[in-house]
């Protein structure tokens, strides 16, 4: 292989990342606001590409749809590191916790397509607890070190409450969950050991 031939498959492999990051954000936002059936047209404009291009990367609307919810997934567990590394145990789970509502509340819309029974879906649950579970327990026994939370909380309680309490919609919507988050997290300090 020549040189510029190997500076072309490189140059291919960045296009192509490229237009599949434009292709999951495209589709994100258009599932927040329209629904996973969106028209794939749509979201192909959005990213700025063409309709063949999103059909060579996701075939299926359920490869999109997988896509979308493992990046976000991803981008949330990332943002543990982040806030870990500017805030002190308290707050990087207090942030976490608000970035993990905000995360289930504009995912509302995934909801109906990962339950449909599509095979395509079975495997997204399993991601779900084998990334944030072990996420939020770490941020969980840091807090709980520090003495700013209580000792005895199971993550994946933490993570199914805030999900149930997110899935309650109502005429509030996503400002009643976030008052009621602030009240879960204030209970998290009710009987917090200081070191």
């Amino acid at each position: 292989m020549t040189d510029d031939t190997a500076v072309e498959k490189k140059s291919i492999r960045a296009d192509a990342l490229r237009n599949e990051d434009a292709l999951l954000e495209a589709a994100k936002e258009i599932f927040a606001t329209s629904g996973v059936d969106a028209p794939v047209r749509e979201i192909a404009a959005r990213a700025g590409v063409g309709v063949g291009t999103l059909y060579r990367r996701f075939p299926k609307r359920s490869d999109l749809v997988v896509g979308v919810y493992k990046r976000e997934v991803d981008a949330c567990v990332k943002a543990a590191a982040d806030f870990t590394g500017q805030y002190g145990p308290g707050d990087a789970l207090t942030h976490w916790l608000k970035r993990y509502c905000q995360f289930i509340v504009t995912k509302k819309g995934l909801a109906a397509a990962l339950y449909s029974g599509d095979p395509a879906f079975d495997a997204l649950p399993a991601y779900f607890r084998a990334n944030f579970e072990p996420t939020l327990q770490s941020l969980l026994q840091s807090a709980a070190r520090a003495g700013e939370i209580r000792g005895d909380i199971d993550a994946f309680d933490l993570l199914r409450a805030i999900g149930n309490l997110a899935s309650v919609g109502g005429t509030e919507g996503a400002e009643h969950t976030h008052r009621m988050l602030e009240l879960m997290i204030d209970g998290l300090r009710f009987g917090a050991a200081k070191p």
